[in-house]
């Protein structure tokens, strides 16, 4: 491992190293993100309404179905990080290939997963029957990807782990410059429509999965990734489990209520659709940017709990609360400041930019509730609670939201009745959240 991409997070400046280790991450993020963002636009602009509501309104389902291995991939993530505090390095590395075999063969069985159960969980949403057919299409092909989205991801946790966040934003550039290119081509020049953007964003993400490998083989101490030592160890699998299934669990949850509304959003018609696709697309970006503090509170929470730096995990919490309410409210409420002009990207229709608008004025203005909330977590996750974190968000975000849907919602049927849920629930889970980190802590910190 090149001592250069590294960062000590148990010594020094705790502000500095935040910022050094979020903003690479923060830019891969929204890079990842533009991977999606480039299929939406492209097909929006080129194709039309119908094939951007398509691609729009398969965002819940397939987040649904990969969110368990994601869970998994923060489990490795964790344990990782504990390893690399303590300088254990036989464990660590056992915990890489571990990890990378996890990625592999997630991935292979997540390409059965999607192309035996997209047409019939699209048809559980109620998507729109003039966009349903476009939709299955789009979901069979990216699920094909889905081995080389696995590897990436967890292989980029791994590297995480240590400070690097460089090095998987240089191979997401590449990558995302190769999708924007084959979108461009396939759906201008050769007219294949959703299709030609899911093949591009396949072949995207197994580039950054290749490139992820090929850092990792050449890597050097417990990172370094060896063809004859990649088996699973149970120990390691099961620590991994313990930690990111419950993690998976609550993002498979929280996405199952985001299928609930989206299902509630298909209700209102393919223009509405559209224009909360192009919106929630727009808030991505802003949860993407939090979300990077959500994994830096993990990473750096996971190694001083390691290294039993246990005052310096209260200064991370409160350094990340500080760092994701300001880029929350600043990108959230700008983005629905901005909402005309950046809804204009996605489509130049009227009604699908004031459908944007009203979820811009609702969810984004009111996202940095959202992103203190997920810090708490990341804190509780790196101190190596799971279980309790993810409880409290399924009853007070997932539980809320879907008791919502069936009640209030249906009283009052109308889109700002829907999006309000978003902060309420938030505003819930957060206060629990806190709660439940300073009662912790007392037994964690011995």
């Amino acid at each position: 491992m090149n001592k250069s991409y590294e960062i000590d997070m148990c010594h020094g400046p705790l502000l500095k190293q935040i910022i050094i280790f979020s903003v690479p991450l923060m830019l891969s993020g929204i890079l990842q993100l533009l991977f999606n963002a480039a299929d939406i636009i492209v097909v929006g602009r080129f194709t039309g309404s119908d094939a951007l509501a398509a691609v729009g309104s398969t965002s819940s389902l397939i987040n649904l179905l990969v969110n368990l291995f994601i869970g998994i991939s923060v489990g490795a993530n964790v344990l990782f990080g504990r390893f690399c505090g303590a300088h254990d390095d036989k464990n660590a590395s056992e915990t890489v290939h571990t990890a990378i075999c996890t990625a592999i063969y997630g991935g292979i069985i997540m390409i059965f997963v999607g192309n035996i159960f997209a047409r019939p969980l699209l048809e559980l949403m109620g998507t729109p029957q003039n966009v349903i057919d476009l939709s299955t299409i789009y979901m069979r092909i990216y699920f094909i990807g889905m081995p080389g989205f696995m590897v990436y991801n967890f292989g980029a946790a791994l590297l995480r782990t240590v400070g690097d966040t460089k090095r998987p934003l240089y191979y997401l550039t590449f990558a995302g410059i190769i999708n924007v290119i084959f979108n461009l081509i396939f759906v201008i020049v050769f007219h294949l429509g959703v299709a030609g953007v899911a093949i591009s964003t396949m072949m995207s993400e197994c580039i950054s999965a290749v490139l992820v490998l090929r850092c990792l083989i050449h890597a050097d101490g417990v990172l370094k990734l060896s063809k004859d030592q990649l088996r699973f160890h149970k120990d390691k699998l099961i620590k991994m489990l313990q930690i990111g299934l419950p993690a998976g669990l609550q993002g498979m949850v929280f996405n199952i209520s985001n299928v609930l509304i989206q299902s509630s959003v298909n209700s209102f018609g393919s223009i509405i659709v559209a224009g909360n696709t192009s919106a929630s697309n727009i808030e991505g970006f802003v949860y993407t940017a939090m979300n990077s503090i959500y994994q830096t509170s993990l990473s750096f929470t996971s190694q001083n709990m390691g290294a039993k730096n246990y005052s310096r995990v209260n200064q991370i919490l409160v350094r990340c609360l500080v760092v994701v309410s300001i880029i929350g409210f600043v990108l959230g409420f700008g983005a629905y400041l901005l909402g005309n002009v950046l809804l204009t990207i996605y489509s130049t229709d009227p009604q699908v930019i004031s459908a944007g608008l009203i979820r811009l004025s609702i969810v984004s203005a009111s996202y940095f509730l959202c992103g203190i909330m997920d810090v708490i977590v990341g804190s509780l996750r790196g101190m190596g609670y799971s279980m309790m974190p993810m409880l409290i968000s399924l009853t007070g975000a997932c539980l809320f939201r879907v008791i919502w849907i069936f009640t209030v919602f249906q009283m009052n049927h109308s889109l700002f009745v829907l999006y309000i849920s978003y902060p309420i629930s938030w505003i819930l889970t957060l206060s629990a959240q806190m709660i439940c980190y300073l009662k912790v802590r007392k037994h964690a910190f011995v």
